[in-house]
């Protein structure tokens, strides 16, 4: 009877998985001869597992990464794209966003940026970081209607908070003079508090000064970014959509 009650009262406080464990010790004779404070660990040990696995599935949903699946693990890393592997390994560990650095990640259209970014994203998940991931387009997009609303103030902060912010298609097409305001403001934000962000350009770090256009504006975006950040060129003659016959970027 006793031991229904604390079943209940675990249920009670949502702790289902302890109470399963509770359950499952009770009627398991090999755990008789074990202490209490190792049968309390195994619980605990199992409560604990199943809130961070919800955590991190929490995150990863909130962070609507384009590649959901991507990780670092899948990575390829053929000679000719000229990525270095221990660099990965030590972007996964997500120190780099401890360090308030940023990742720009610089290639040809279908060199597979995107995938190796969602991978970095997916990581900070695992780390339970909370992540954003946007195409610049589309955030400019939702900041000029932001300002018409006059609500760009609480966006403005809504993309600082966020540890880590992936941006894609940066500096794809031209901006306009507001534009360009609009991505300073963002930049300048999340600066301001040391939060990194990785950005995929098809262009160096010149070609953003002509997609930007305002040379003020352009100095202060590139220097907040570029000299705080981990440069990746991912080279090539053969997309990775090309080399794996696939629609996305890795497999």
């Amino acid at each position: 009877m006793l031991e229904s009650k604390t079943i209940v009262k675990m249920h009670d406080l949502h702790l289902g998985c302890m109470a399963k464990e509770f359950e499952r010790q009770g009627s398991d004779p090999a755990c008789a001869g074990l202490s209490f404070e190792d049968r309390m660990a195994m619980m605990v040990d199992l409560e604990w597992s199943r809130r961070l696995d919800a955590r991190v599935a929490r995150t990863l949903k909130n962070a609507r990464l384009s590649i959901p699946g991507a990780c670092i693990e899948n990575i390829m890393y053929h000679p000719d794209r000229g990525l270095d592997k221990s660099l990965f390994t030590k972007l996964s560990s997500c120190s780099y966003i401890a360090d308030k650095r940023n990742v720009c990640l610089f290639g040809a259209s279908g060199a597979g940026k995107t995938y190796i970014a969602c991978a970095l994203g997916n990581a900070a998940c695992r780390n339970t970081l909370s992540v954003a991931y946007i195409r610049l387009p589309e955030l400019l997009d939702e900041l000029s209607v932001a300002r018409a609303e006059n609500n760009f103030r609480p966006v403005i902060s809504q993309y600082k908070k966020v540890r880590l912010l992936v941006l894609d298609e940066w500096m794809l097409h031209p901006l306009k003079a507001g534009e360009a305001r609009d991505l300073l403001e963002i930049v300048e934000a999340r600066n301001a508090v040391g939060a990194s962000m990785v950005l995929c350009s098809q262009f160096d770090t010149k070609g953003w000064f002509d997609k930007i256009g305002d040379t003020t504006v352009a100095d202060a975006v590139v220097d907040r970014i570029v000299h705080n950040s981990y440069k990746v060129f991912i080279k090539g003659e053969d997309s990775m959509r090309k080399r794996l016959g696939l629609d996305s970027a890795e497999a």
